[in-house]
């Protein structure tokens, strides 16, 4: 029998017991279904975490201070003050890896503006920051290298800020104070949202380093140190280098360990993402028990169907049919059993990972490779779980299935 006349007798044996067929996909349809959207949420939330690591800064390497070590009692990081504009300094003057380099001080202050007032975090830092992180000006300008060695007061308003600050308002040429020290803003960030943290990147006040240092803070040290890698592929020989300059800056004897910490985007990515790829991975294990359970209902709705048509078989063997051509017909049977239904499981899968997603504002990323696999994994299943019970009708003896009542 030919491969075309072999799929629509399976078709027809298929539509003759409709409900029974659906209820023998059900299986694979939930199964298939669930490891399309558990995939296609996993693959978004990790897209989402990639997208807001890279709004933080392009190839960005940040430098924070290290942490204090007193009689056997260590601080947390950062409680070491270790950092200071001789090292940004020395970055910007000897890196040849690094495209930006900026420090980051930042003053917590209650800010007002009239009658209004909001307690918000002024940064300062080199007009290079905002480059670094990928900010961008939606209004006025930012400040230049000659206010930064001036210390000038000005300052720039982080949407965030200037909505609570300027609420139906322009705050360009506007004044504000930040304790007791007046500020003349120049410039509004265009919106950022919210980091990969949950942190507001808008609620921010950005104002030459120069001027937070030595106005708002204490004259000596820096927070941060942000810096750009000239490009993704050196962003490891960046880090080499720039710890190198700083271990020379701070006279570290080779023994002695870092009084600062480098972190990149790379390492942010993998911390974020390590839960989500492992909570995926889980469920998705748990979603092909279910193929598991959907090919093992295929195999005993086939038996039952080979036990059902046992007349049939020995009708179509003596009449010159051969054992390989039963052994097909039963196998392409189960297997467009399966591949209907990881079809159906598919598109189901695809609208409630779509649905999910927009009901949670996590993105779904359809990943055709996937998609495909699958589609020939439900195949196999089909295929693998059919085996038995084909090859049980081709070896029945067409005697004994015709005298079958």
């Amino acid at each position: 029998m030919r491969f075309r006349k072999l799929v629509l007798v399976a078709l027809k044996s298929i539509a003759r017991n409709k409900m029974r067929s659906l209820l023998t996909m059900l299986g694979i349809i939930i199964g298939v279904g669930s490891v399309i959207t558990m995939v296609a949420l996993g693959e978004g939330s990790q897209k989402d975490i990639e997208d807001n690591v890279a709004s933080l800064g392009t190839n960005l390497l940040m430098v924070r201070p290290g942490s204090i070590n007193s009689g056997g009692v260590r601080g947390g990081a950062g409680t070491r003050p270790s950092l200071s504009m001789n090292d940004v300094n020395r970055l910007e003057k000897n890196a040849t890896l690094l495209h930006w380099v900026s420090a980051e001080i930042r003053a917590n202050s209650q800010v007002i503006a009239g009658n209004n007032n909001w307690n918000t975090t002024v940064t300062g830092v080199a007009p290079e920051y905002l480059a670094i992180r990928n900010y961008q000006i939606a209004s006025g300008s930012f400040f230049t290298d000659r206010e930064c060695k001036t210390r000038a007061k000005v300052a720039i308003l982080g949407k965030t800020v200037a909505d609570e600050l300027f609420p139906d308002q322009d705050p360009i040429g506007a004044r504000l104070r930040i304790r007791n020290v007046p500020f003349k803003i120049i410039g509004v960030l265009a919106e950022k949202g919210q980091s990969s943290m949950g942190n507001d990147q808008d609620d921010i006040i950005l104002a030459p380093d120069t001027t937070v240092l030595f106005r708002l803070s204490d004259g000596k040290f820096v927070n941060d140190i942000s810096a750009s890698a000239v490009s993704a592929e050196q962003m490891d020989a960046a880090k080499a280098e720039l710890t190198a300059l700083l271990r020379s800056e701070h006279h570290l004897a080779a023994d002695v360990e870092n009084d600062f910490l480098v972190r990149d985007q790379t390492e942010i990515i993998e911390i974020a993402t390590s839960v989500t790829g492992t909570l995926t991975m889980l469920l998705s294990s748990v979603a092909g028990v279910s193929l598991l359970v959907g090919g093992i209902g295929i195999m005993n709705i086939m038996l039952v169907s080979v036990t059902e048509r046992t007349r049939e078989i020995g009708i179509r063997l003596a009449i010159g049919a051969r054992p390989s051509d039963i052994l097909a017909q039963f196998l392409i049977e189960a297997a467009i059993l399966s591949l209907i239904g990881g079809l159906i499981g598919i598109l189901s899968g695809l609208s409630a990972a779509w649905g999910i997603g927009l009901l949670l504002g996590v993105s779904a990323v359809i990943n055709p490779t996937v998609v495909s696999i699958t589609v020939l994994f439900t195949g196999a299943v089909g295929v693998f779980f059919g085996f038995y019970p084909a090859r049980k009708a081709a070896n029945l003896n067409p005697i004994d299935a015709l005298r079958y009542e």
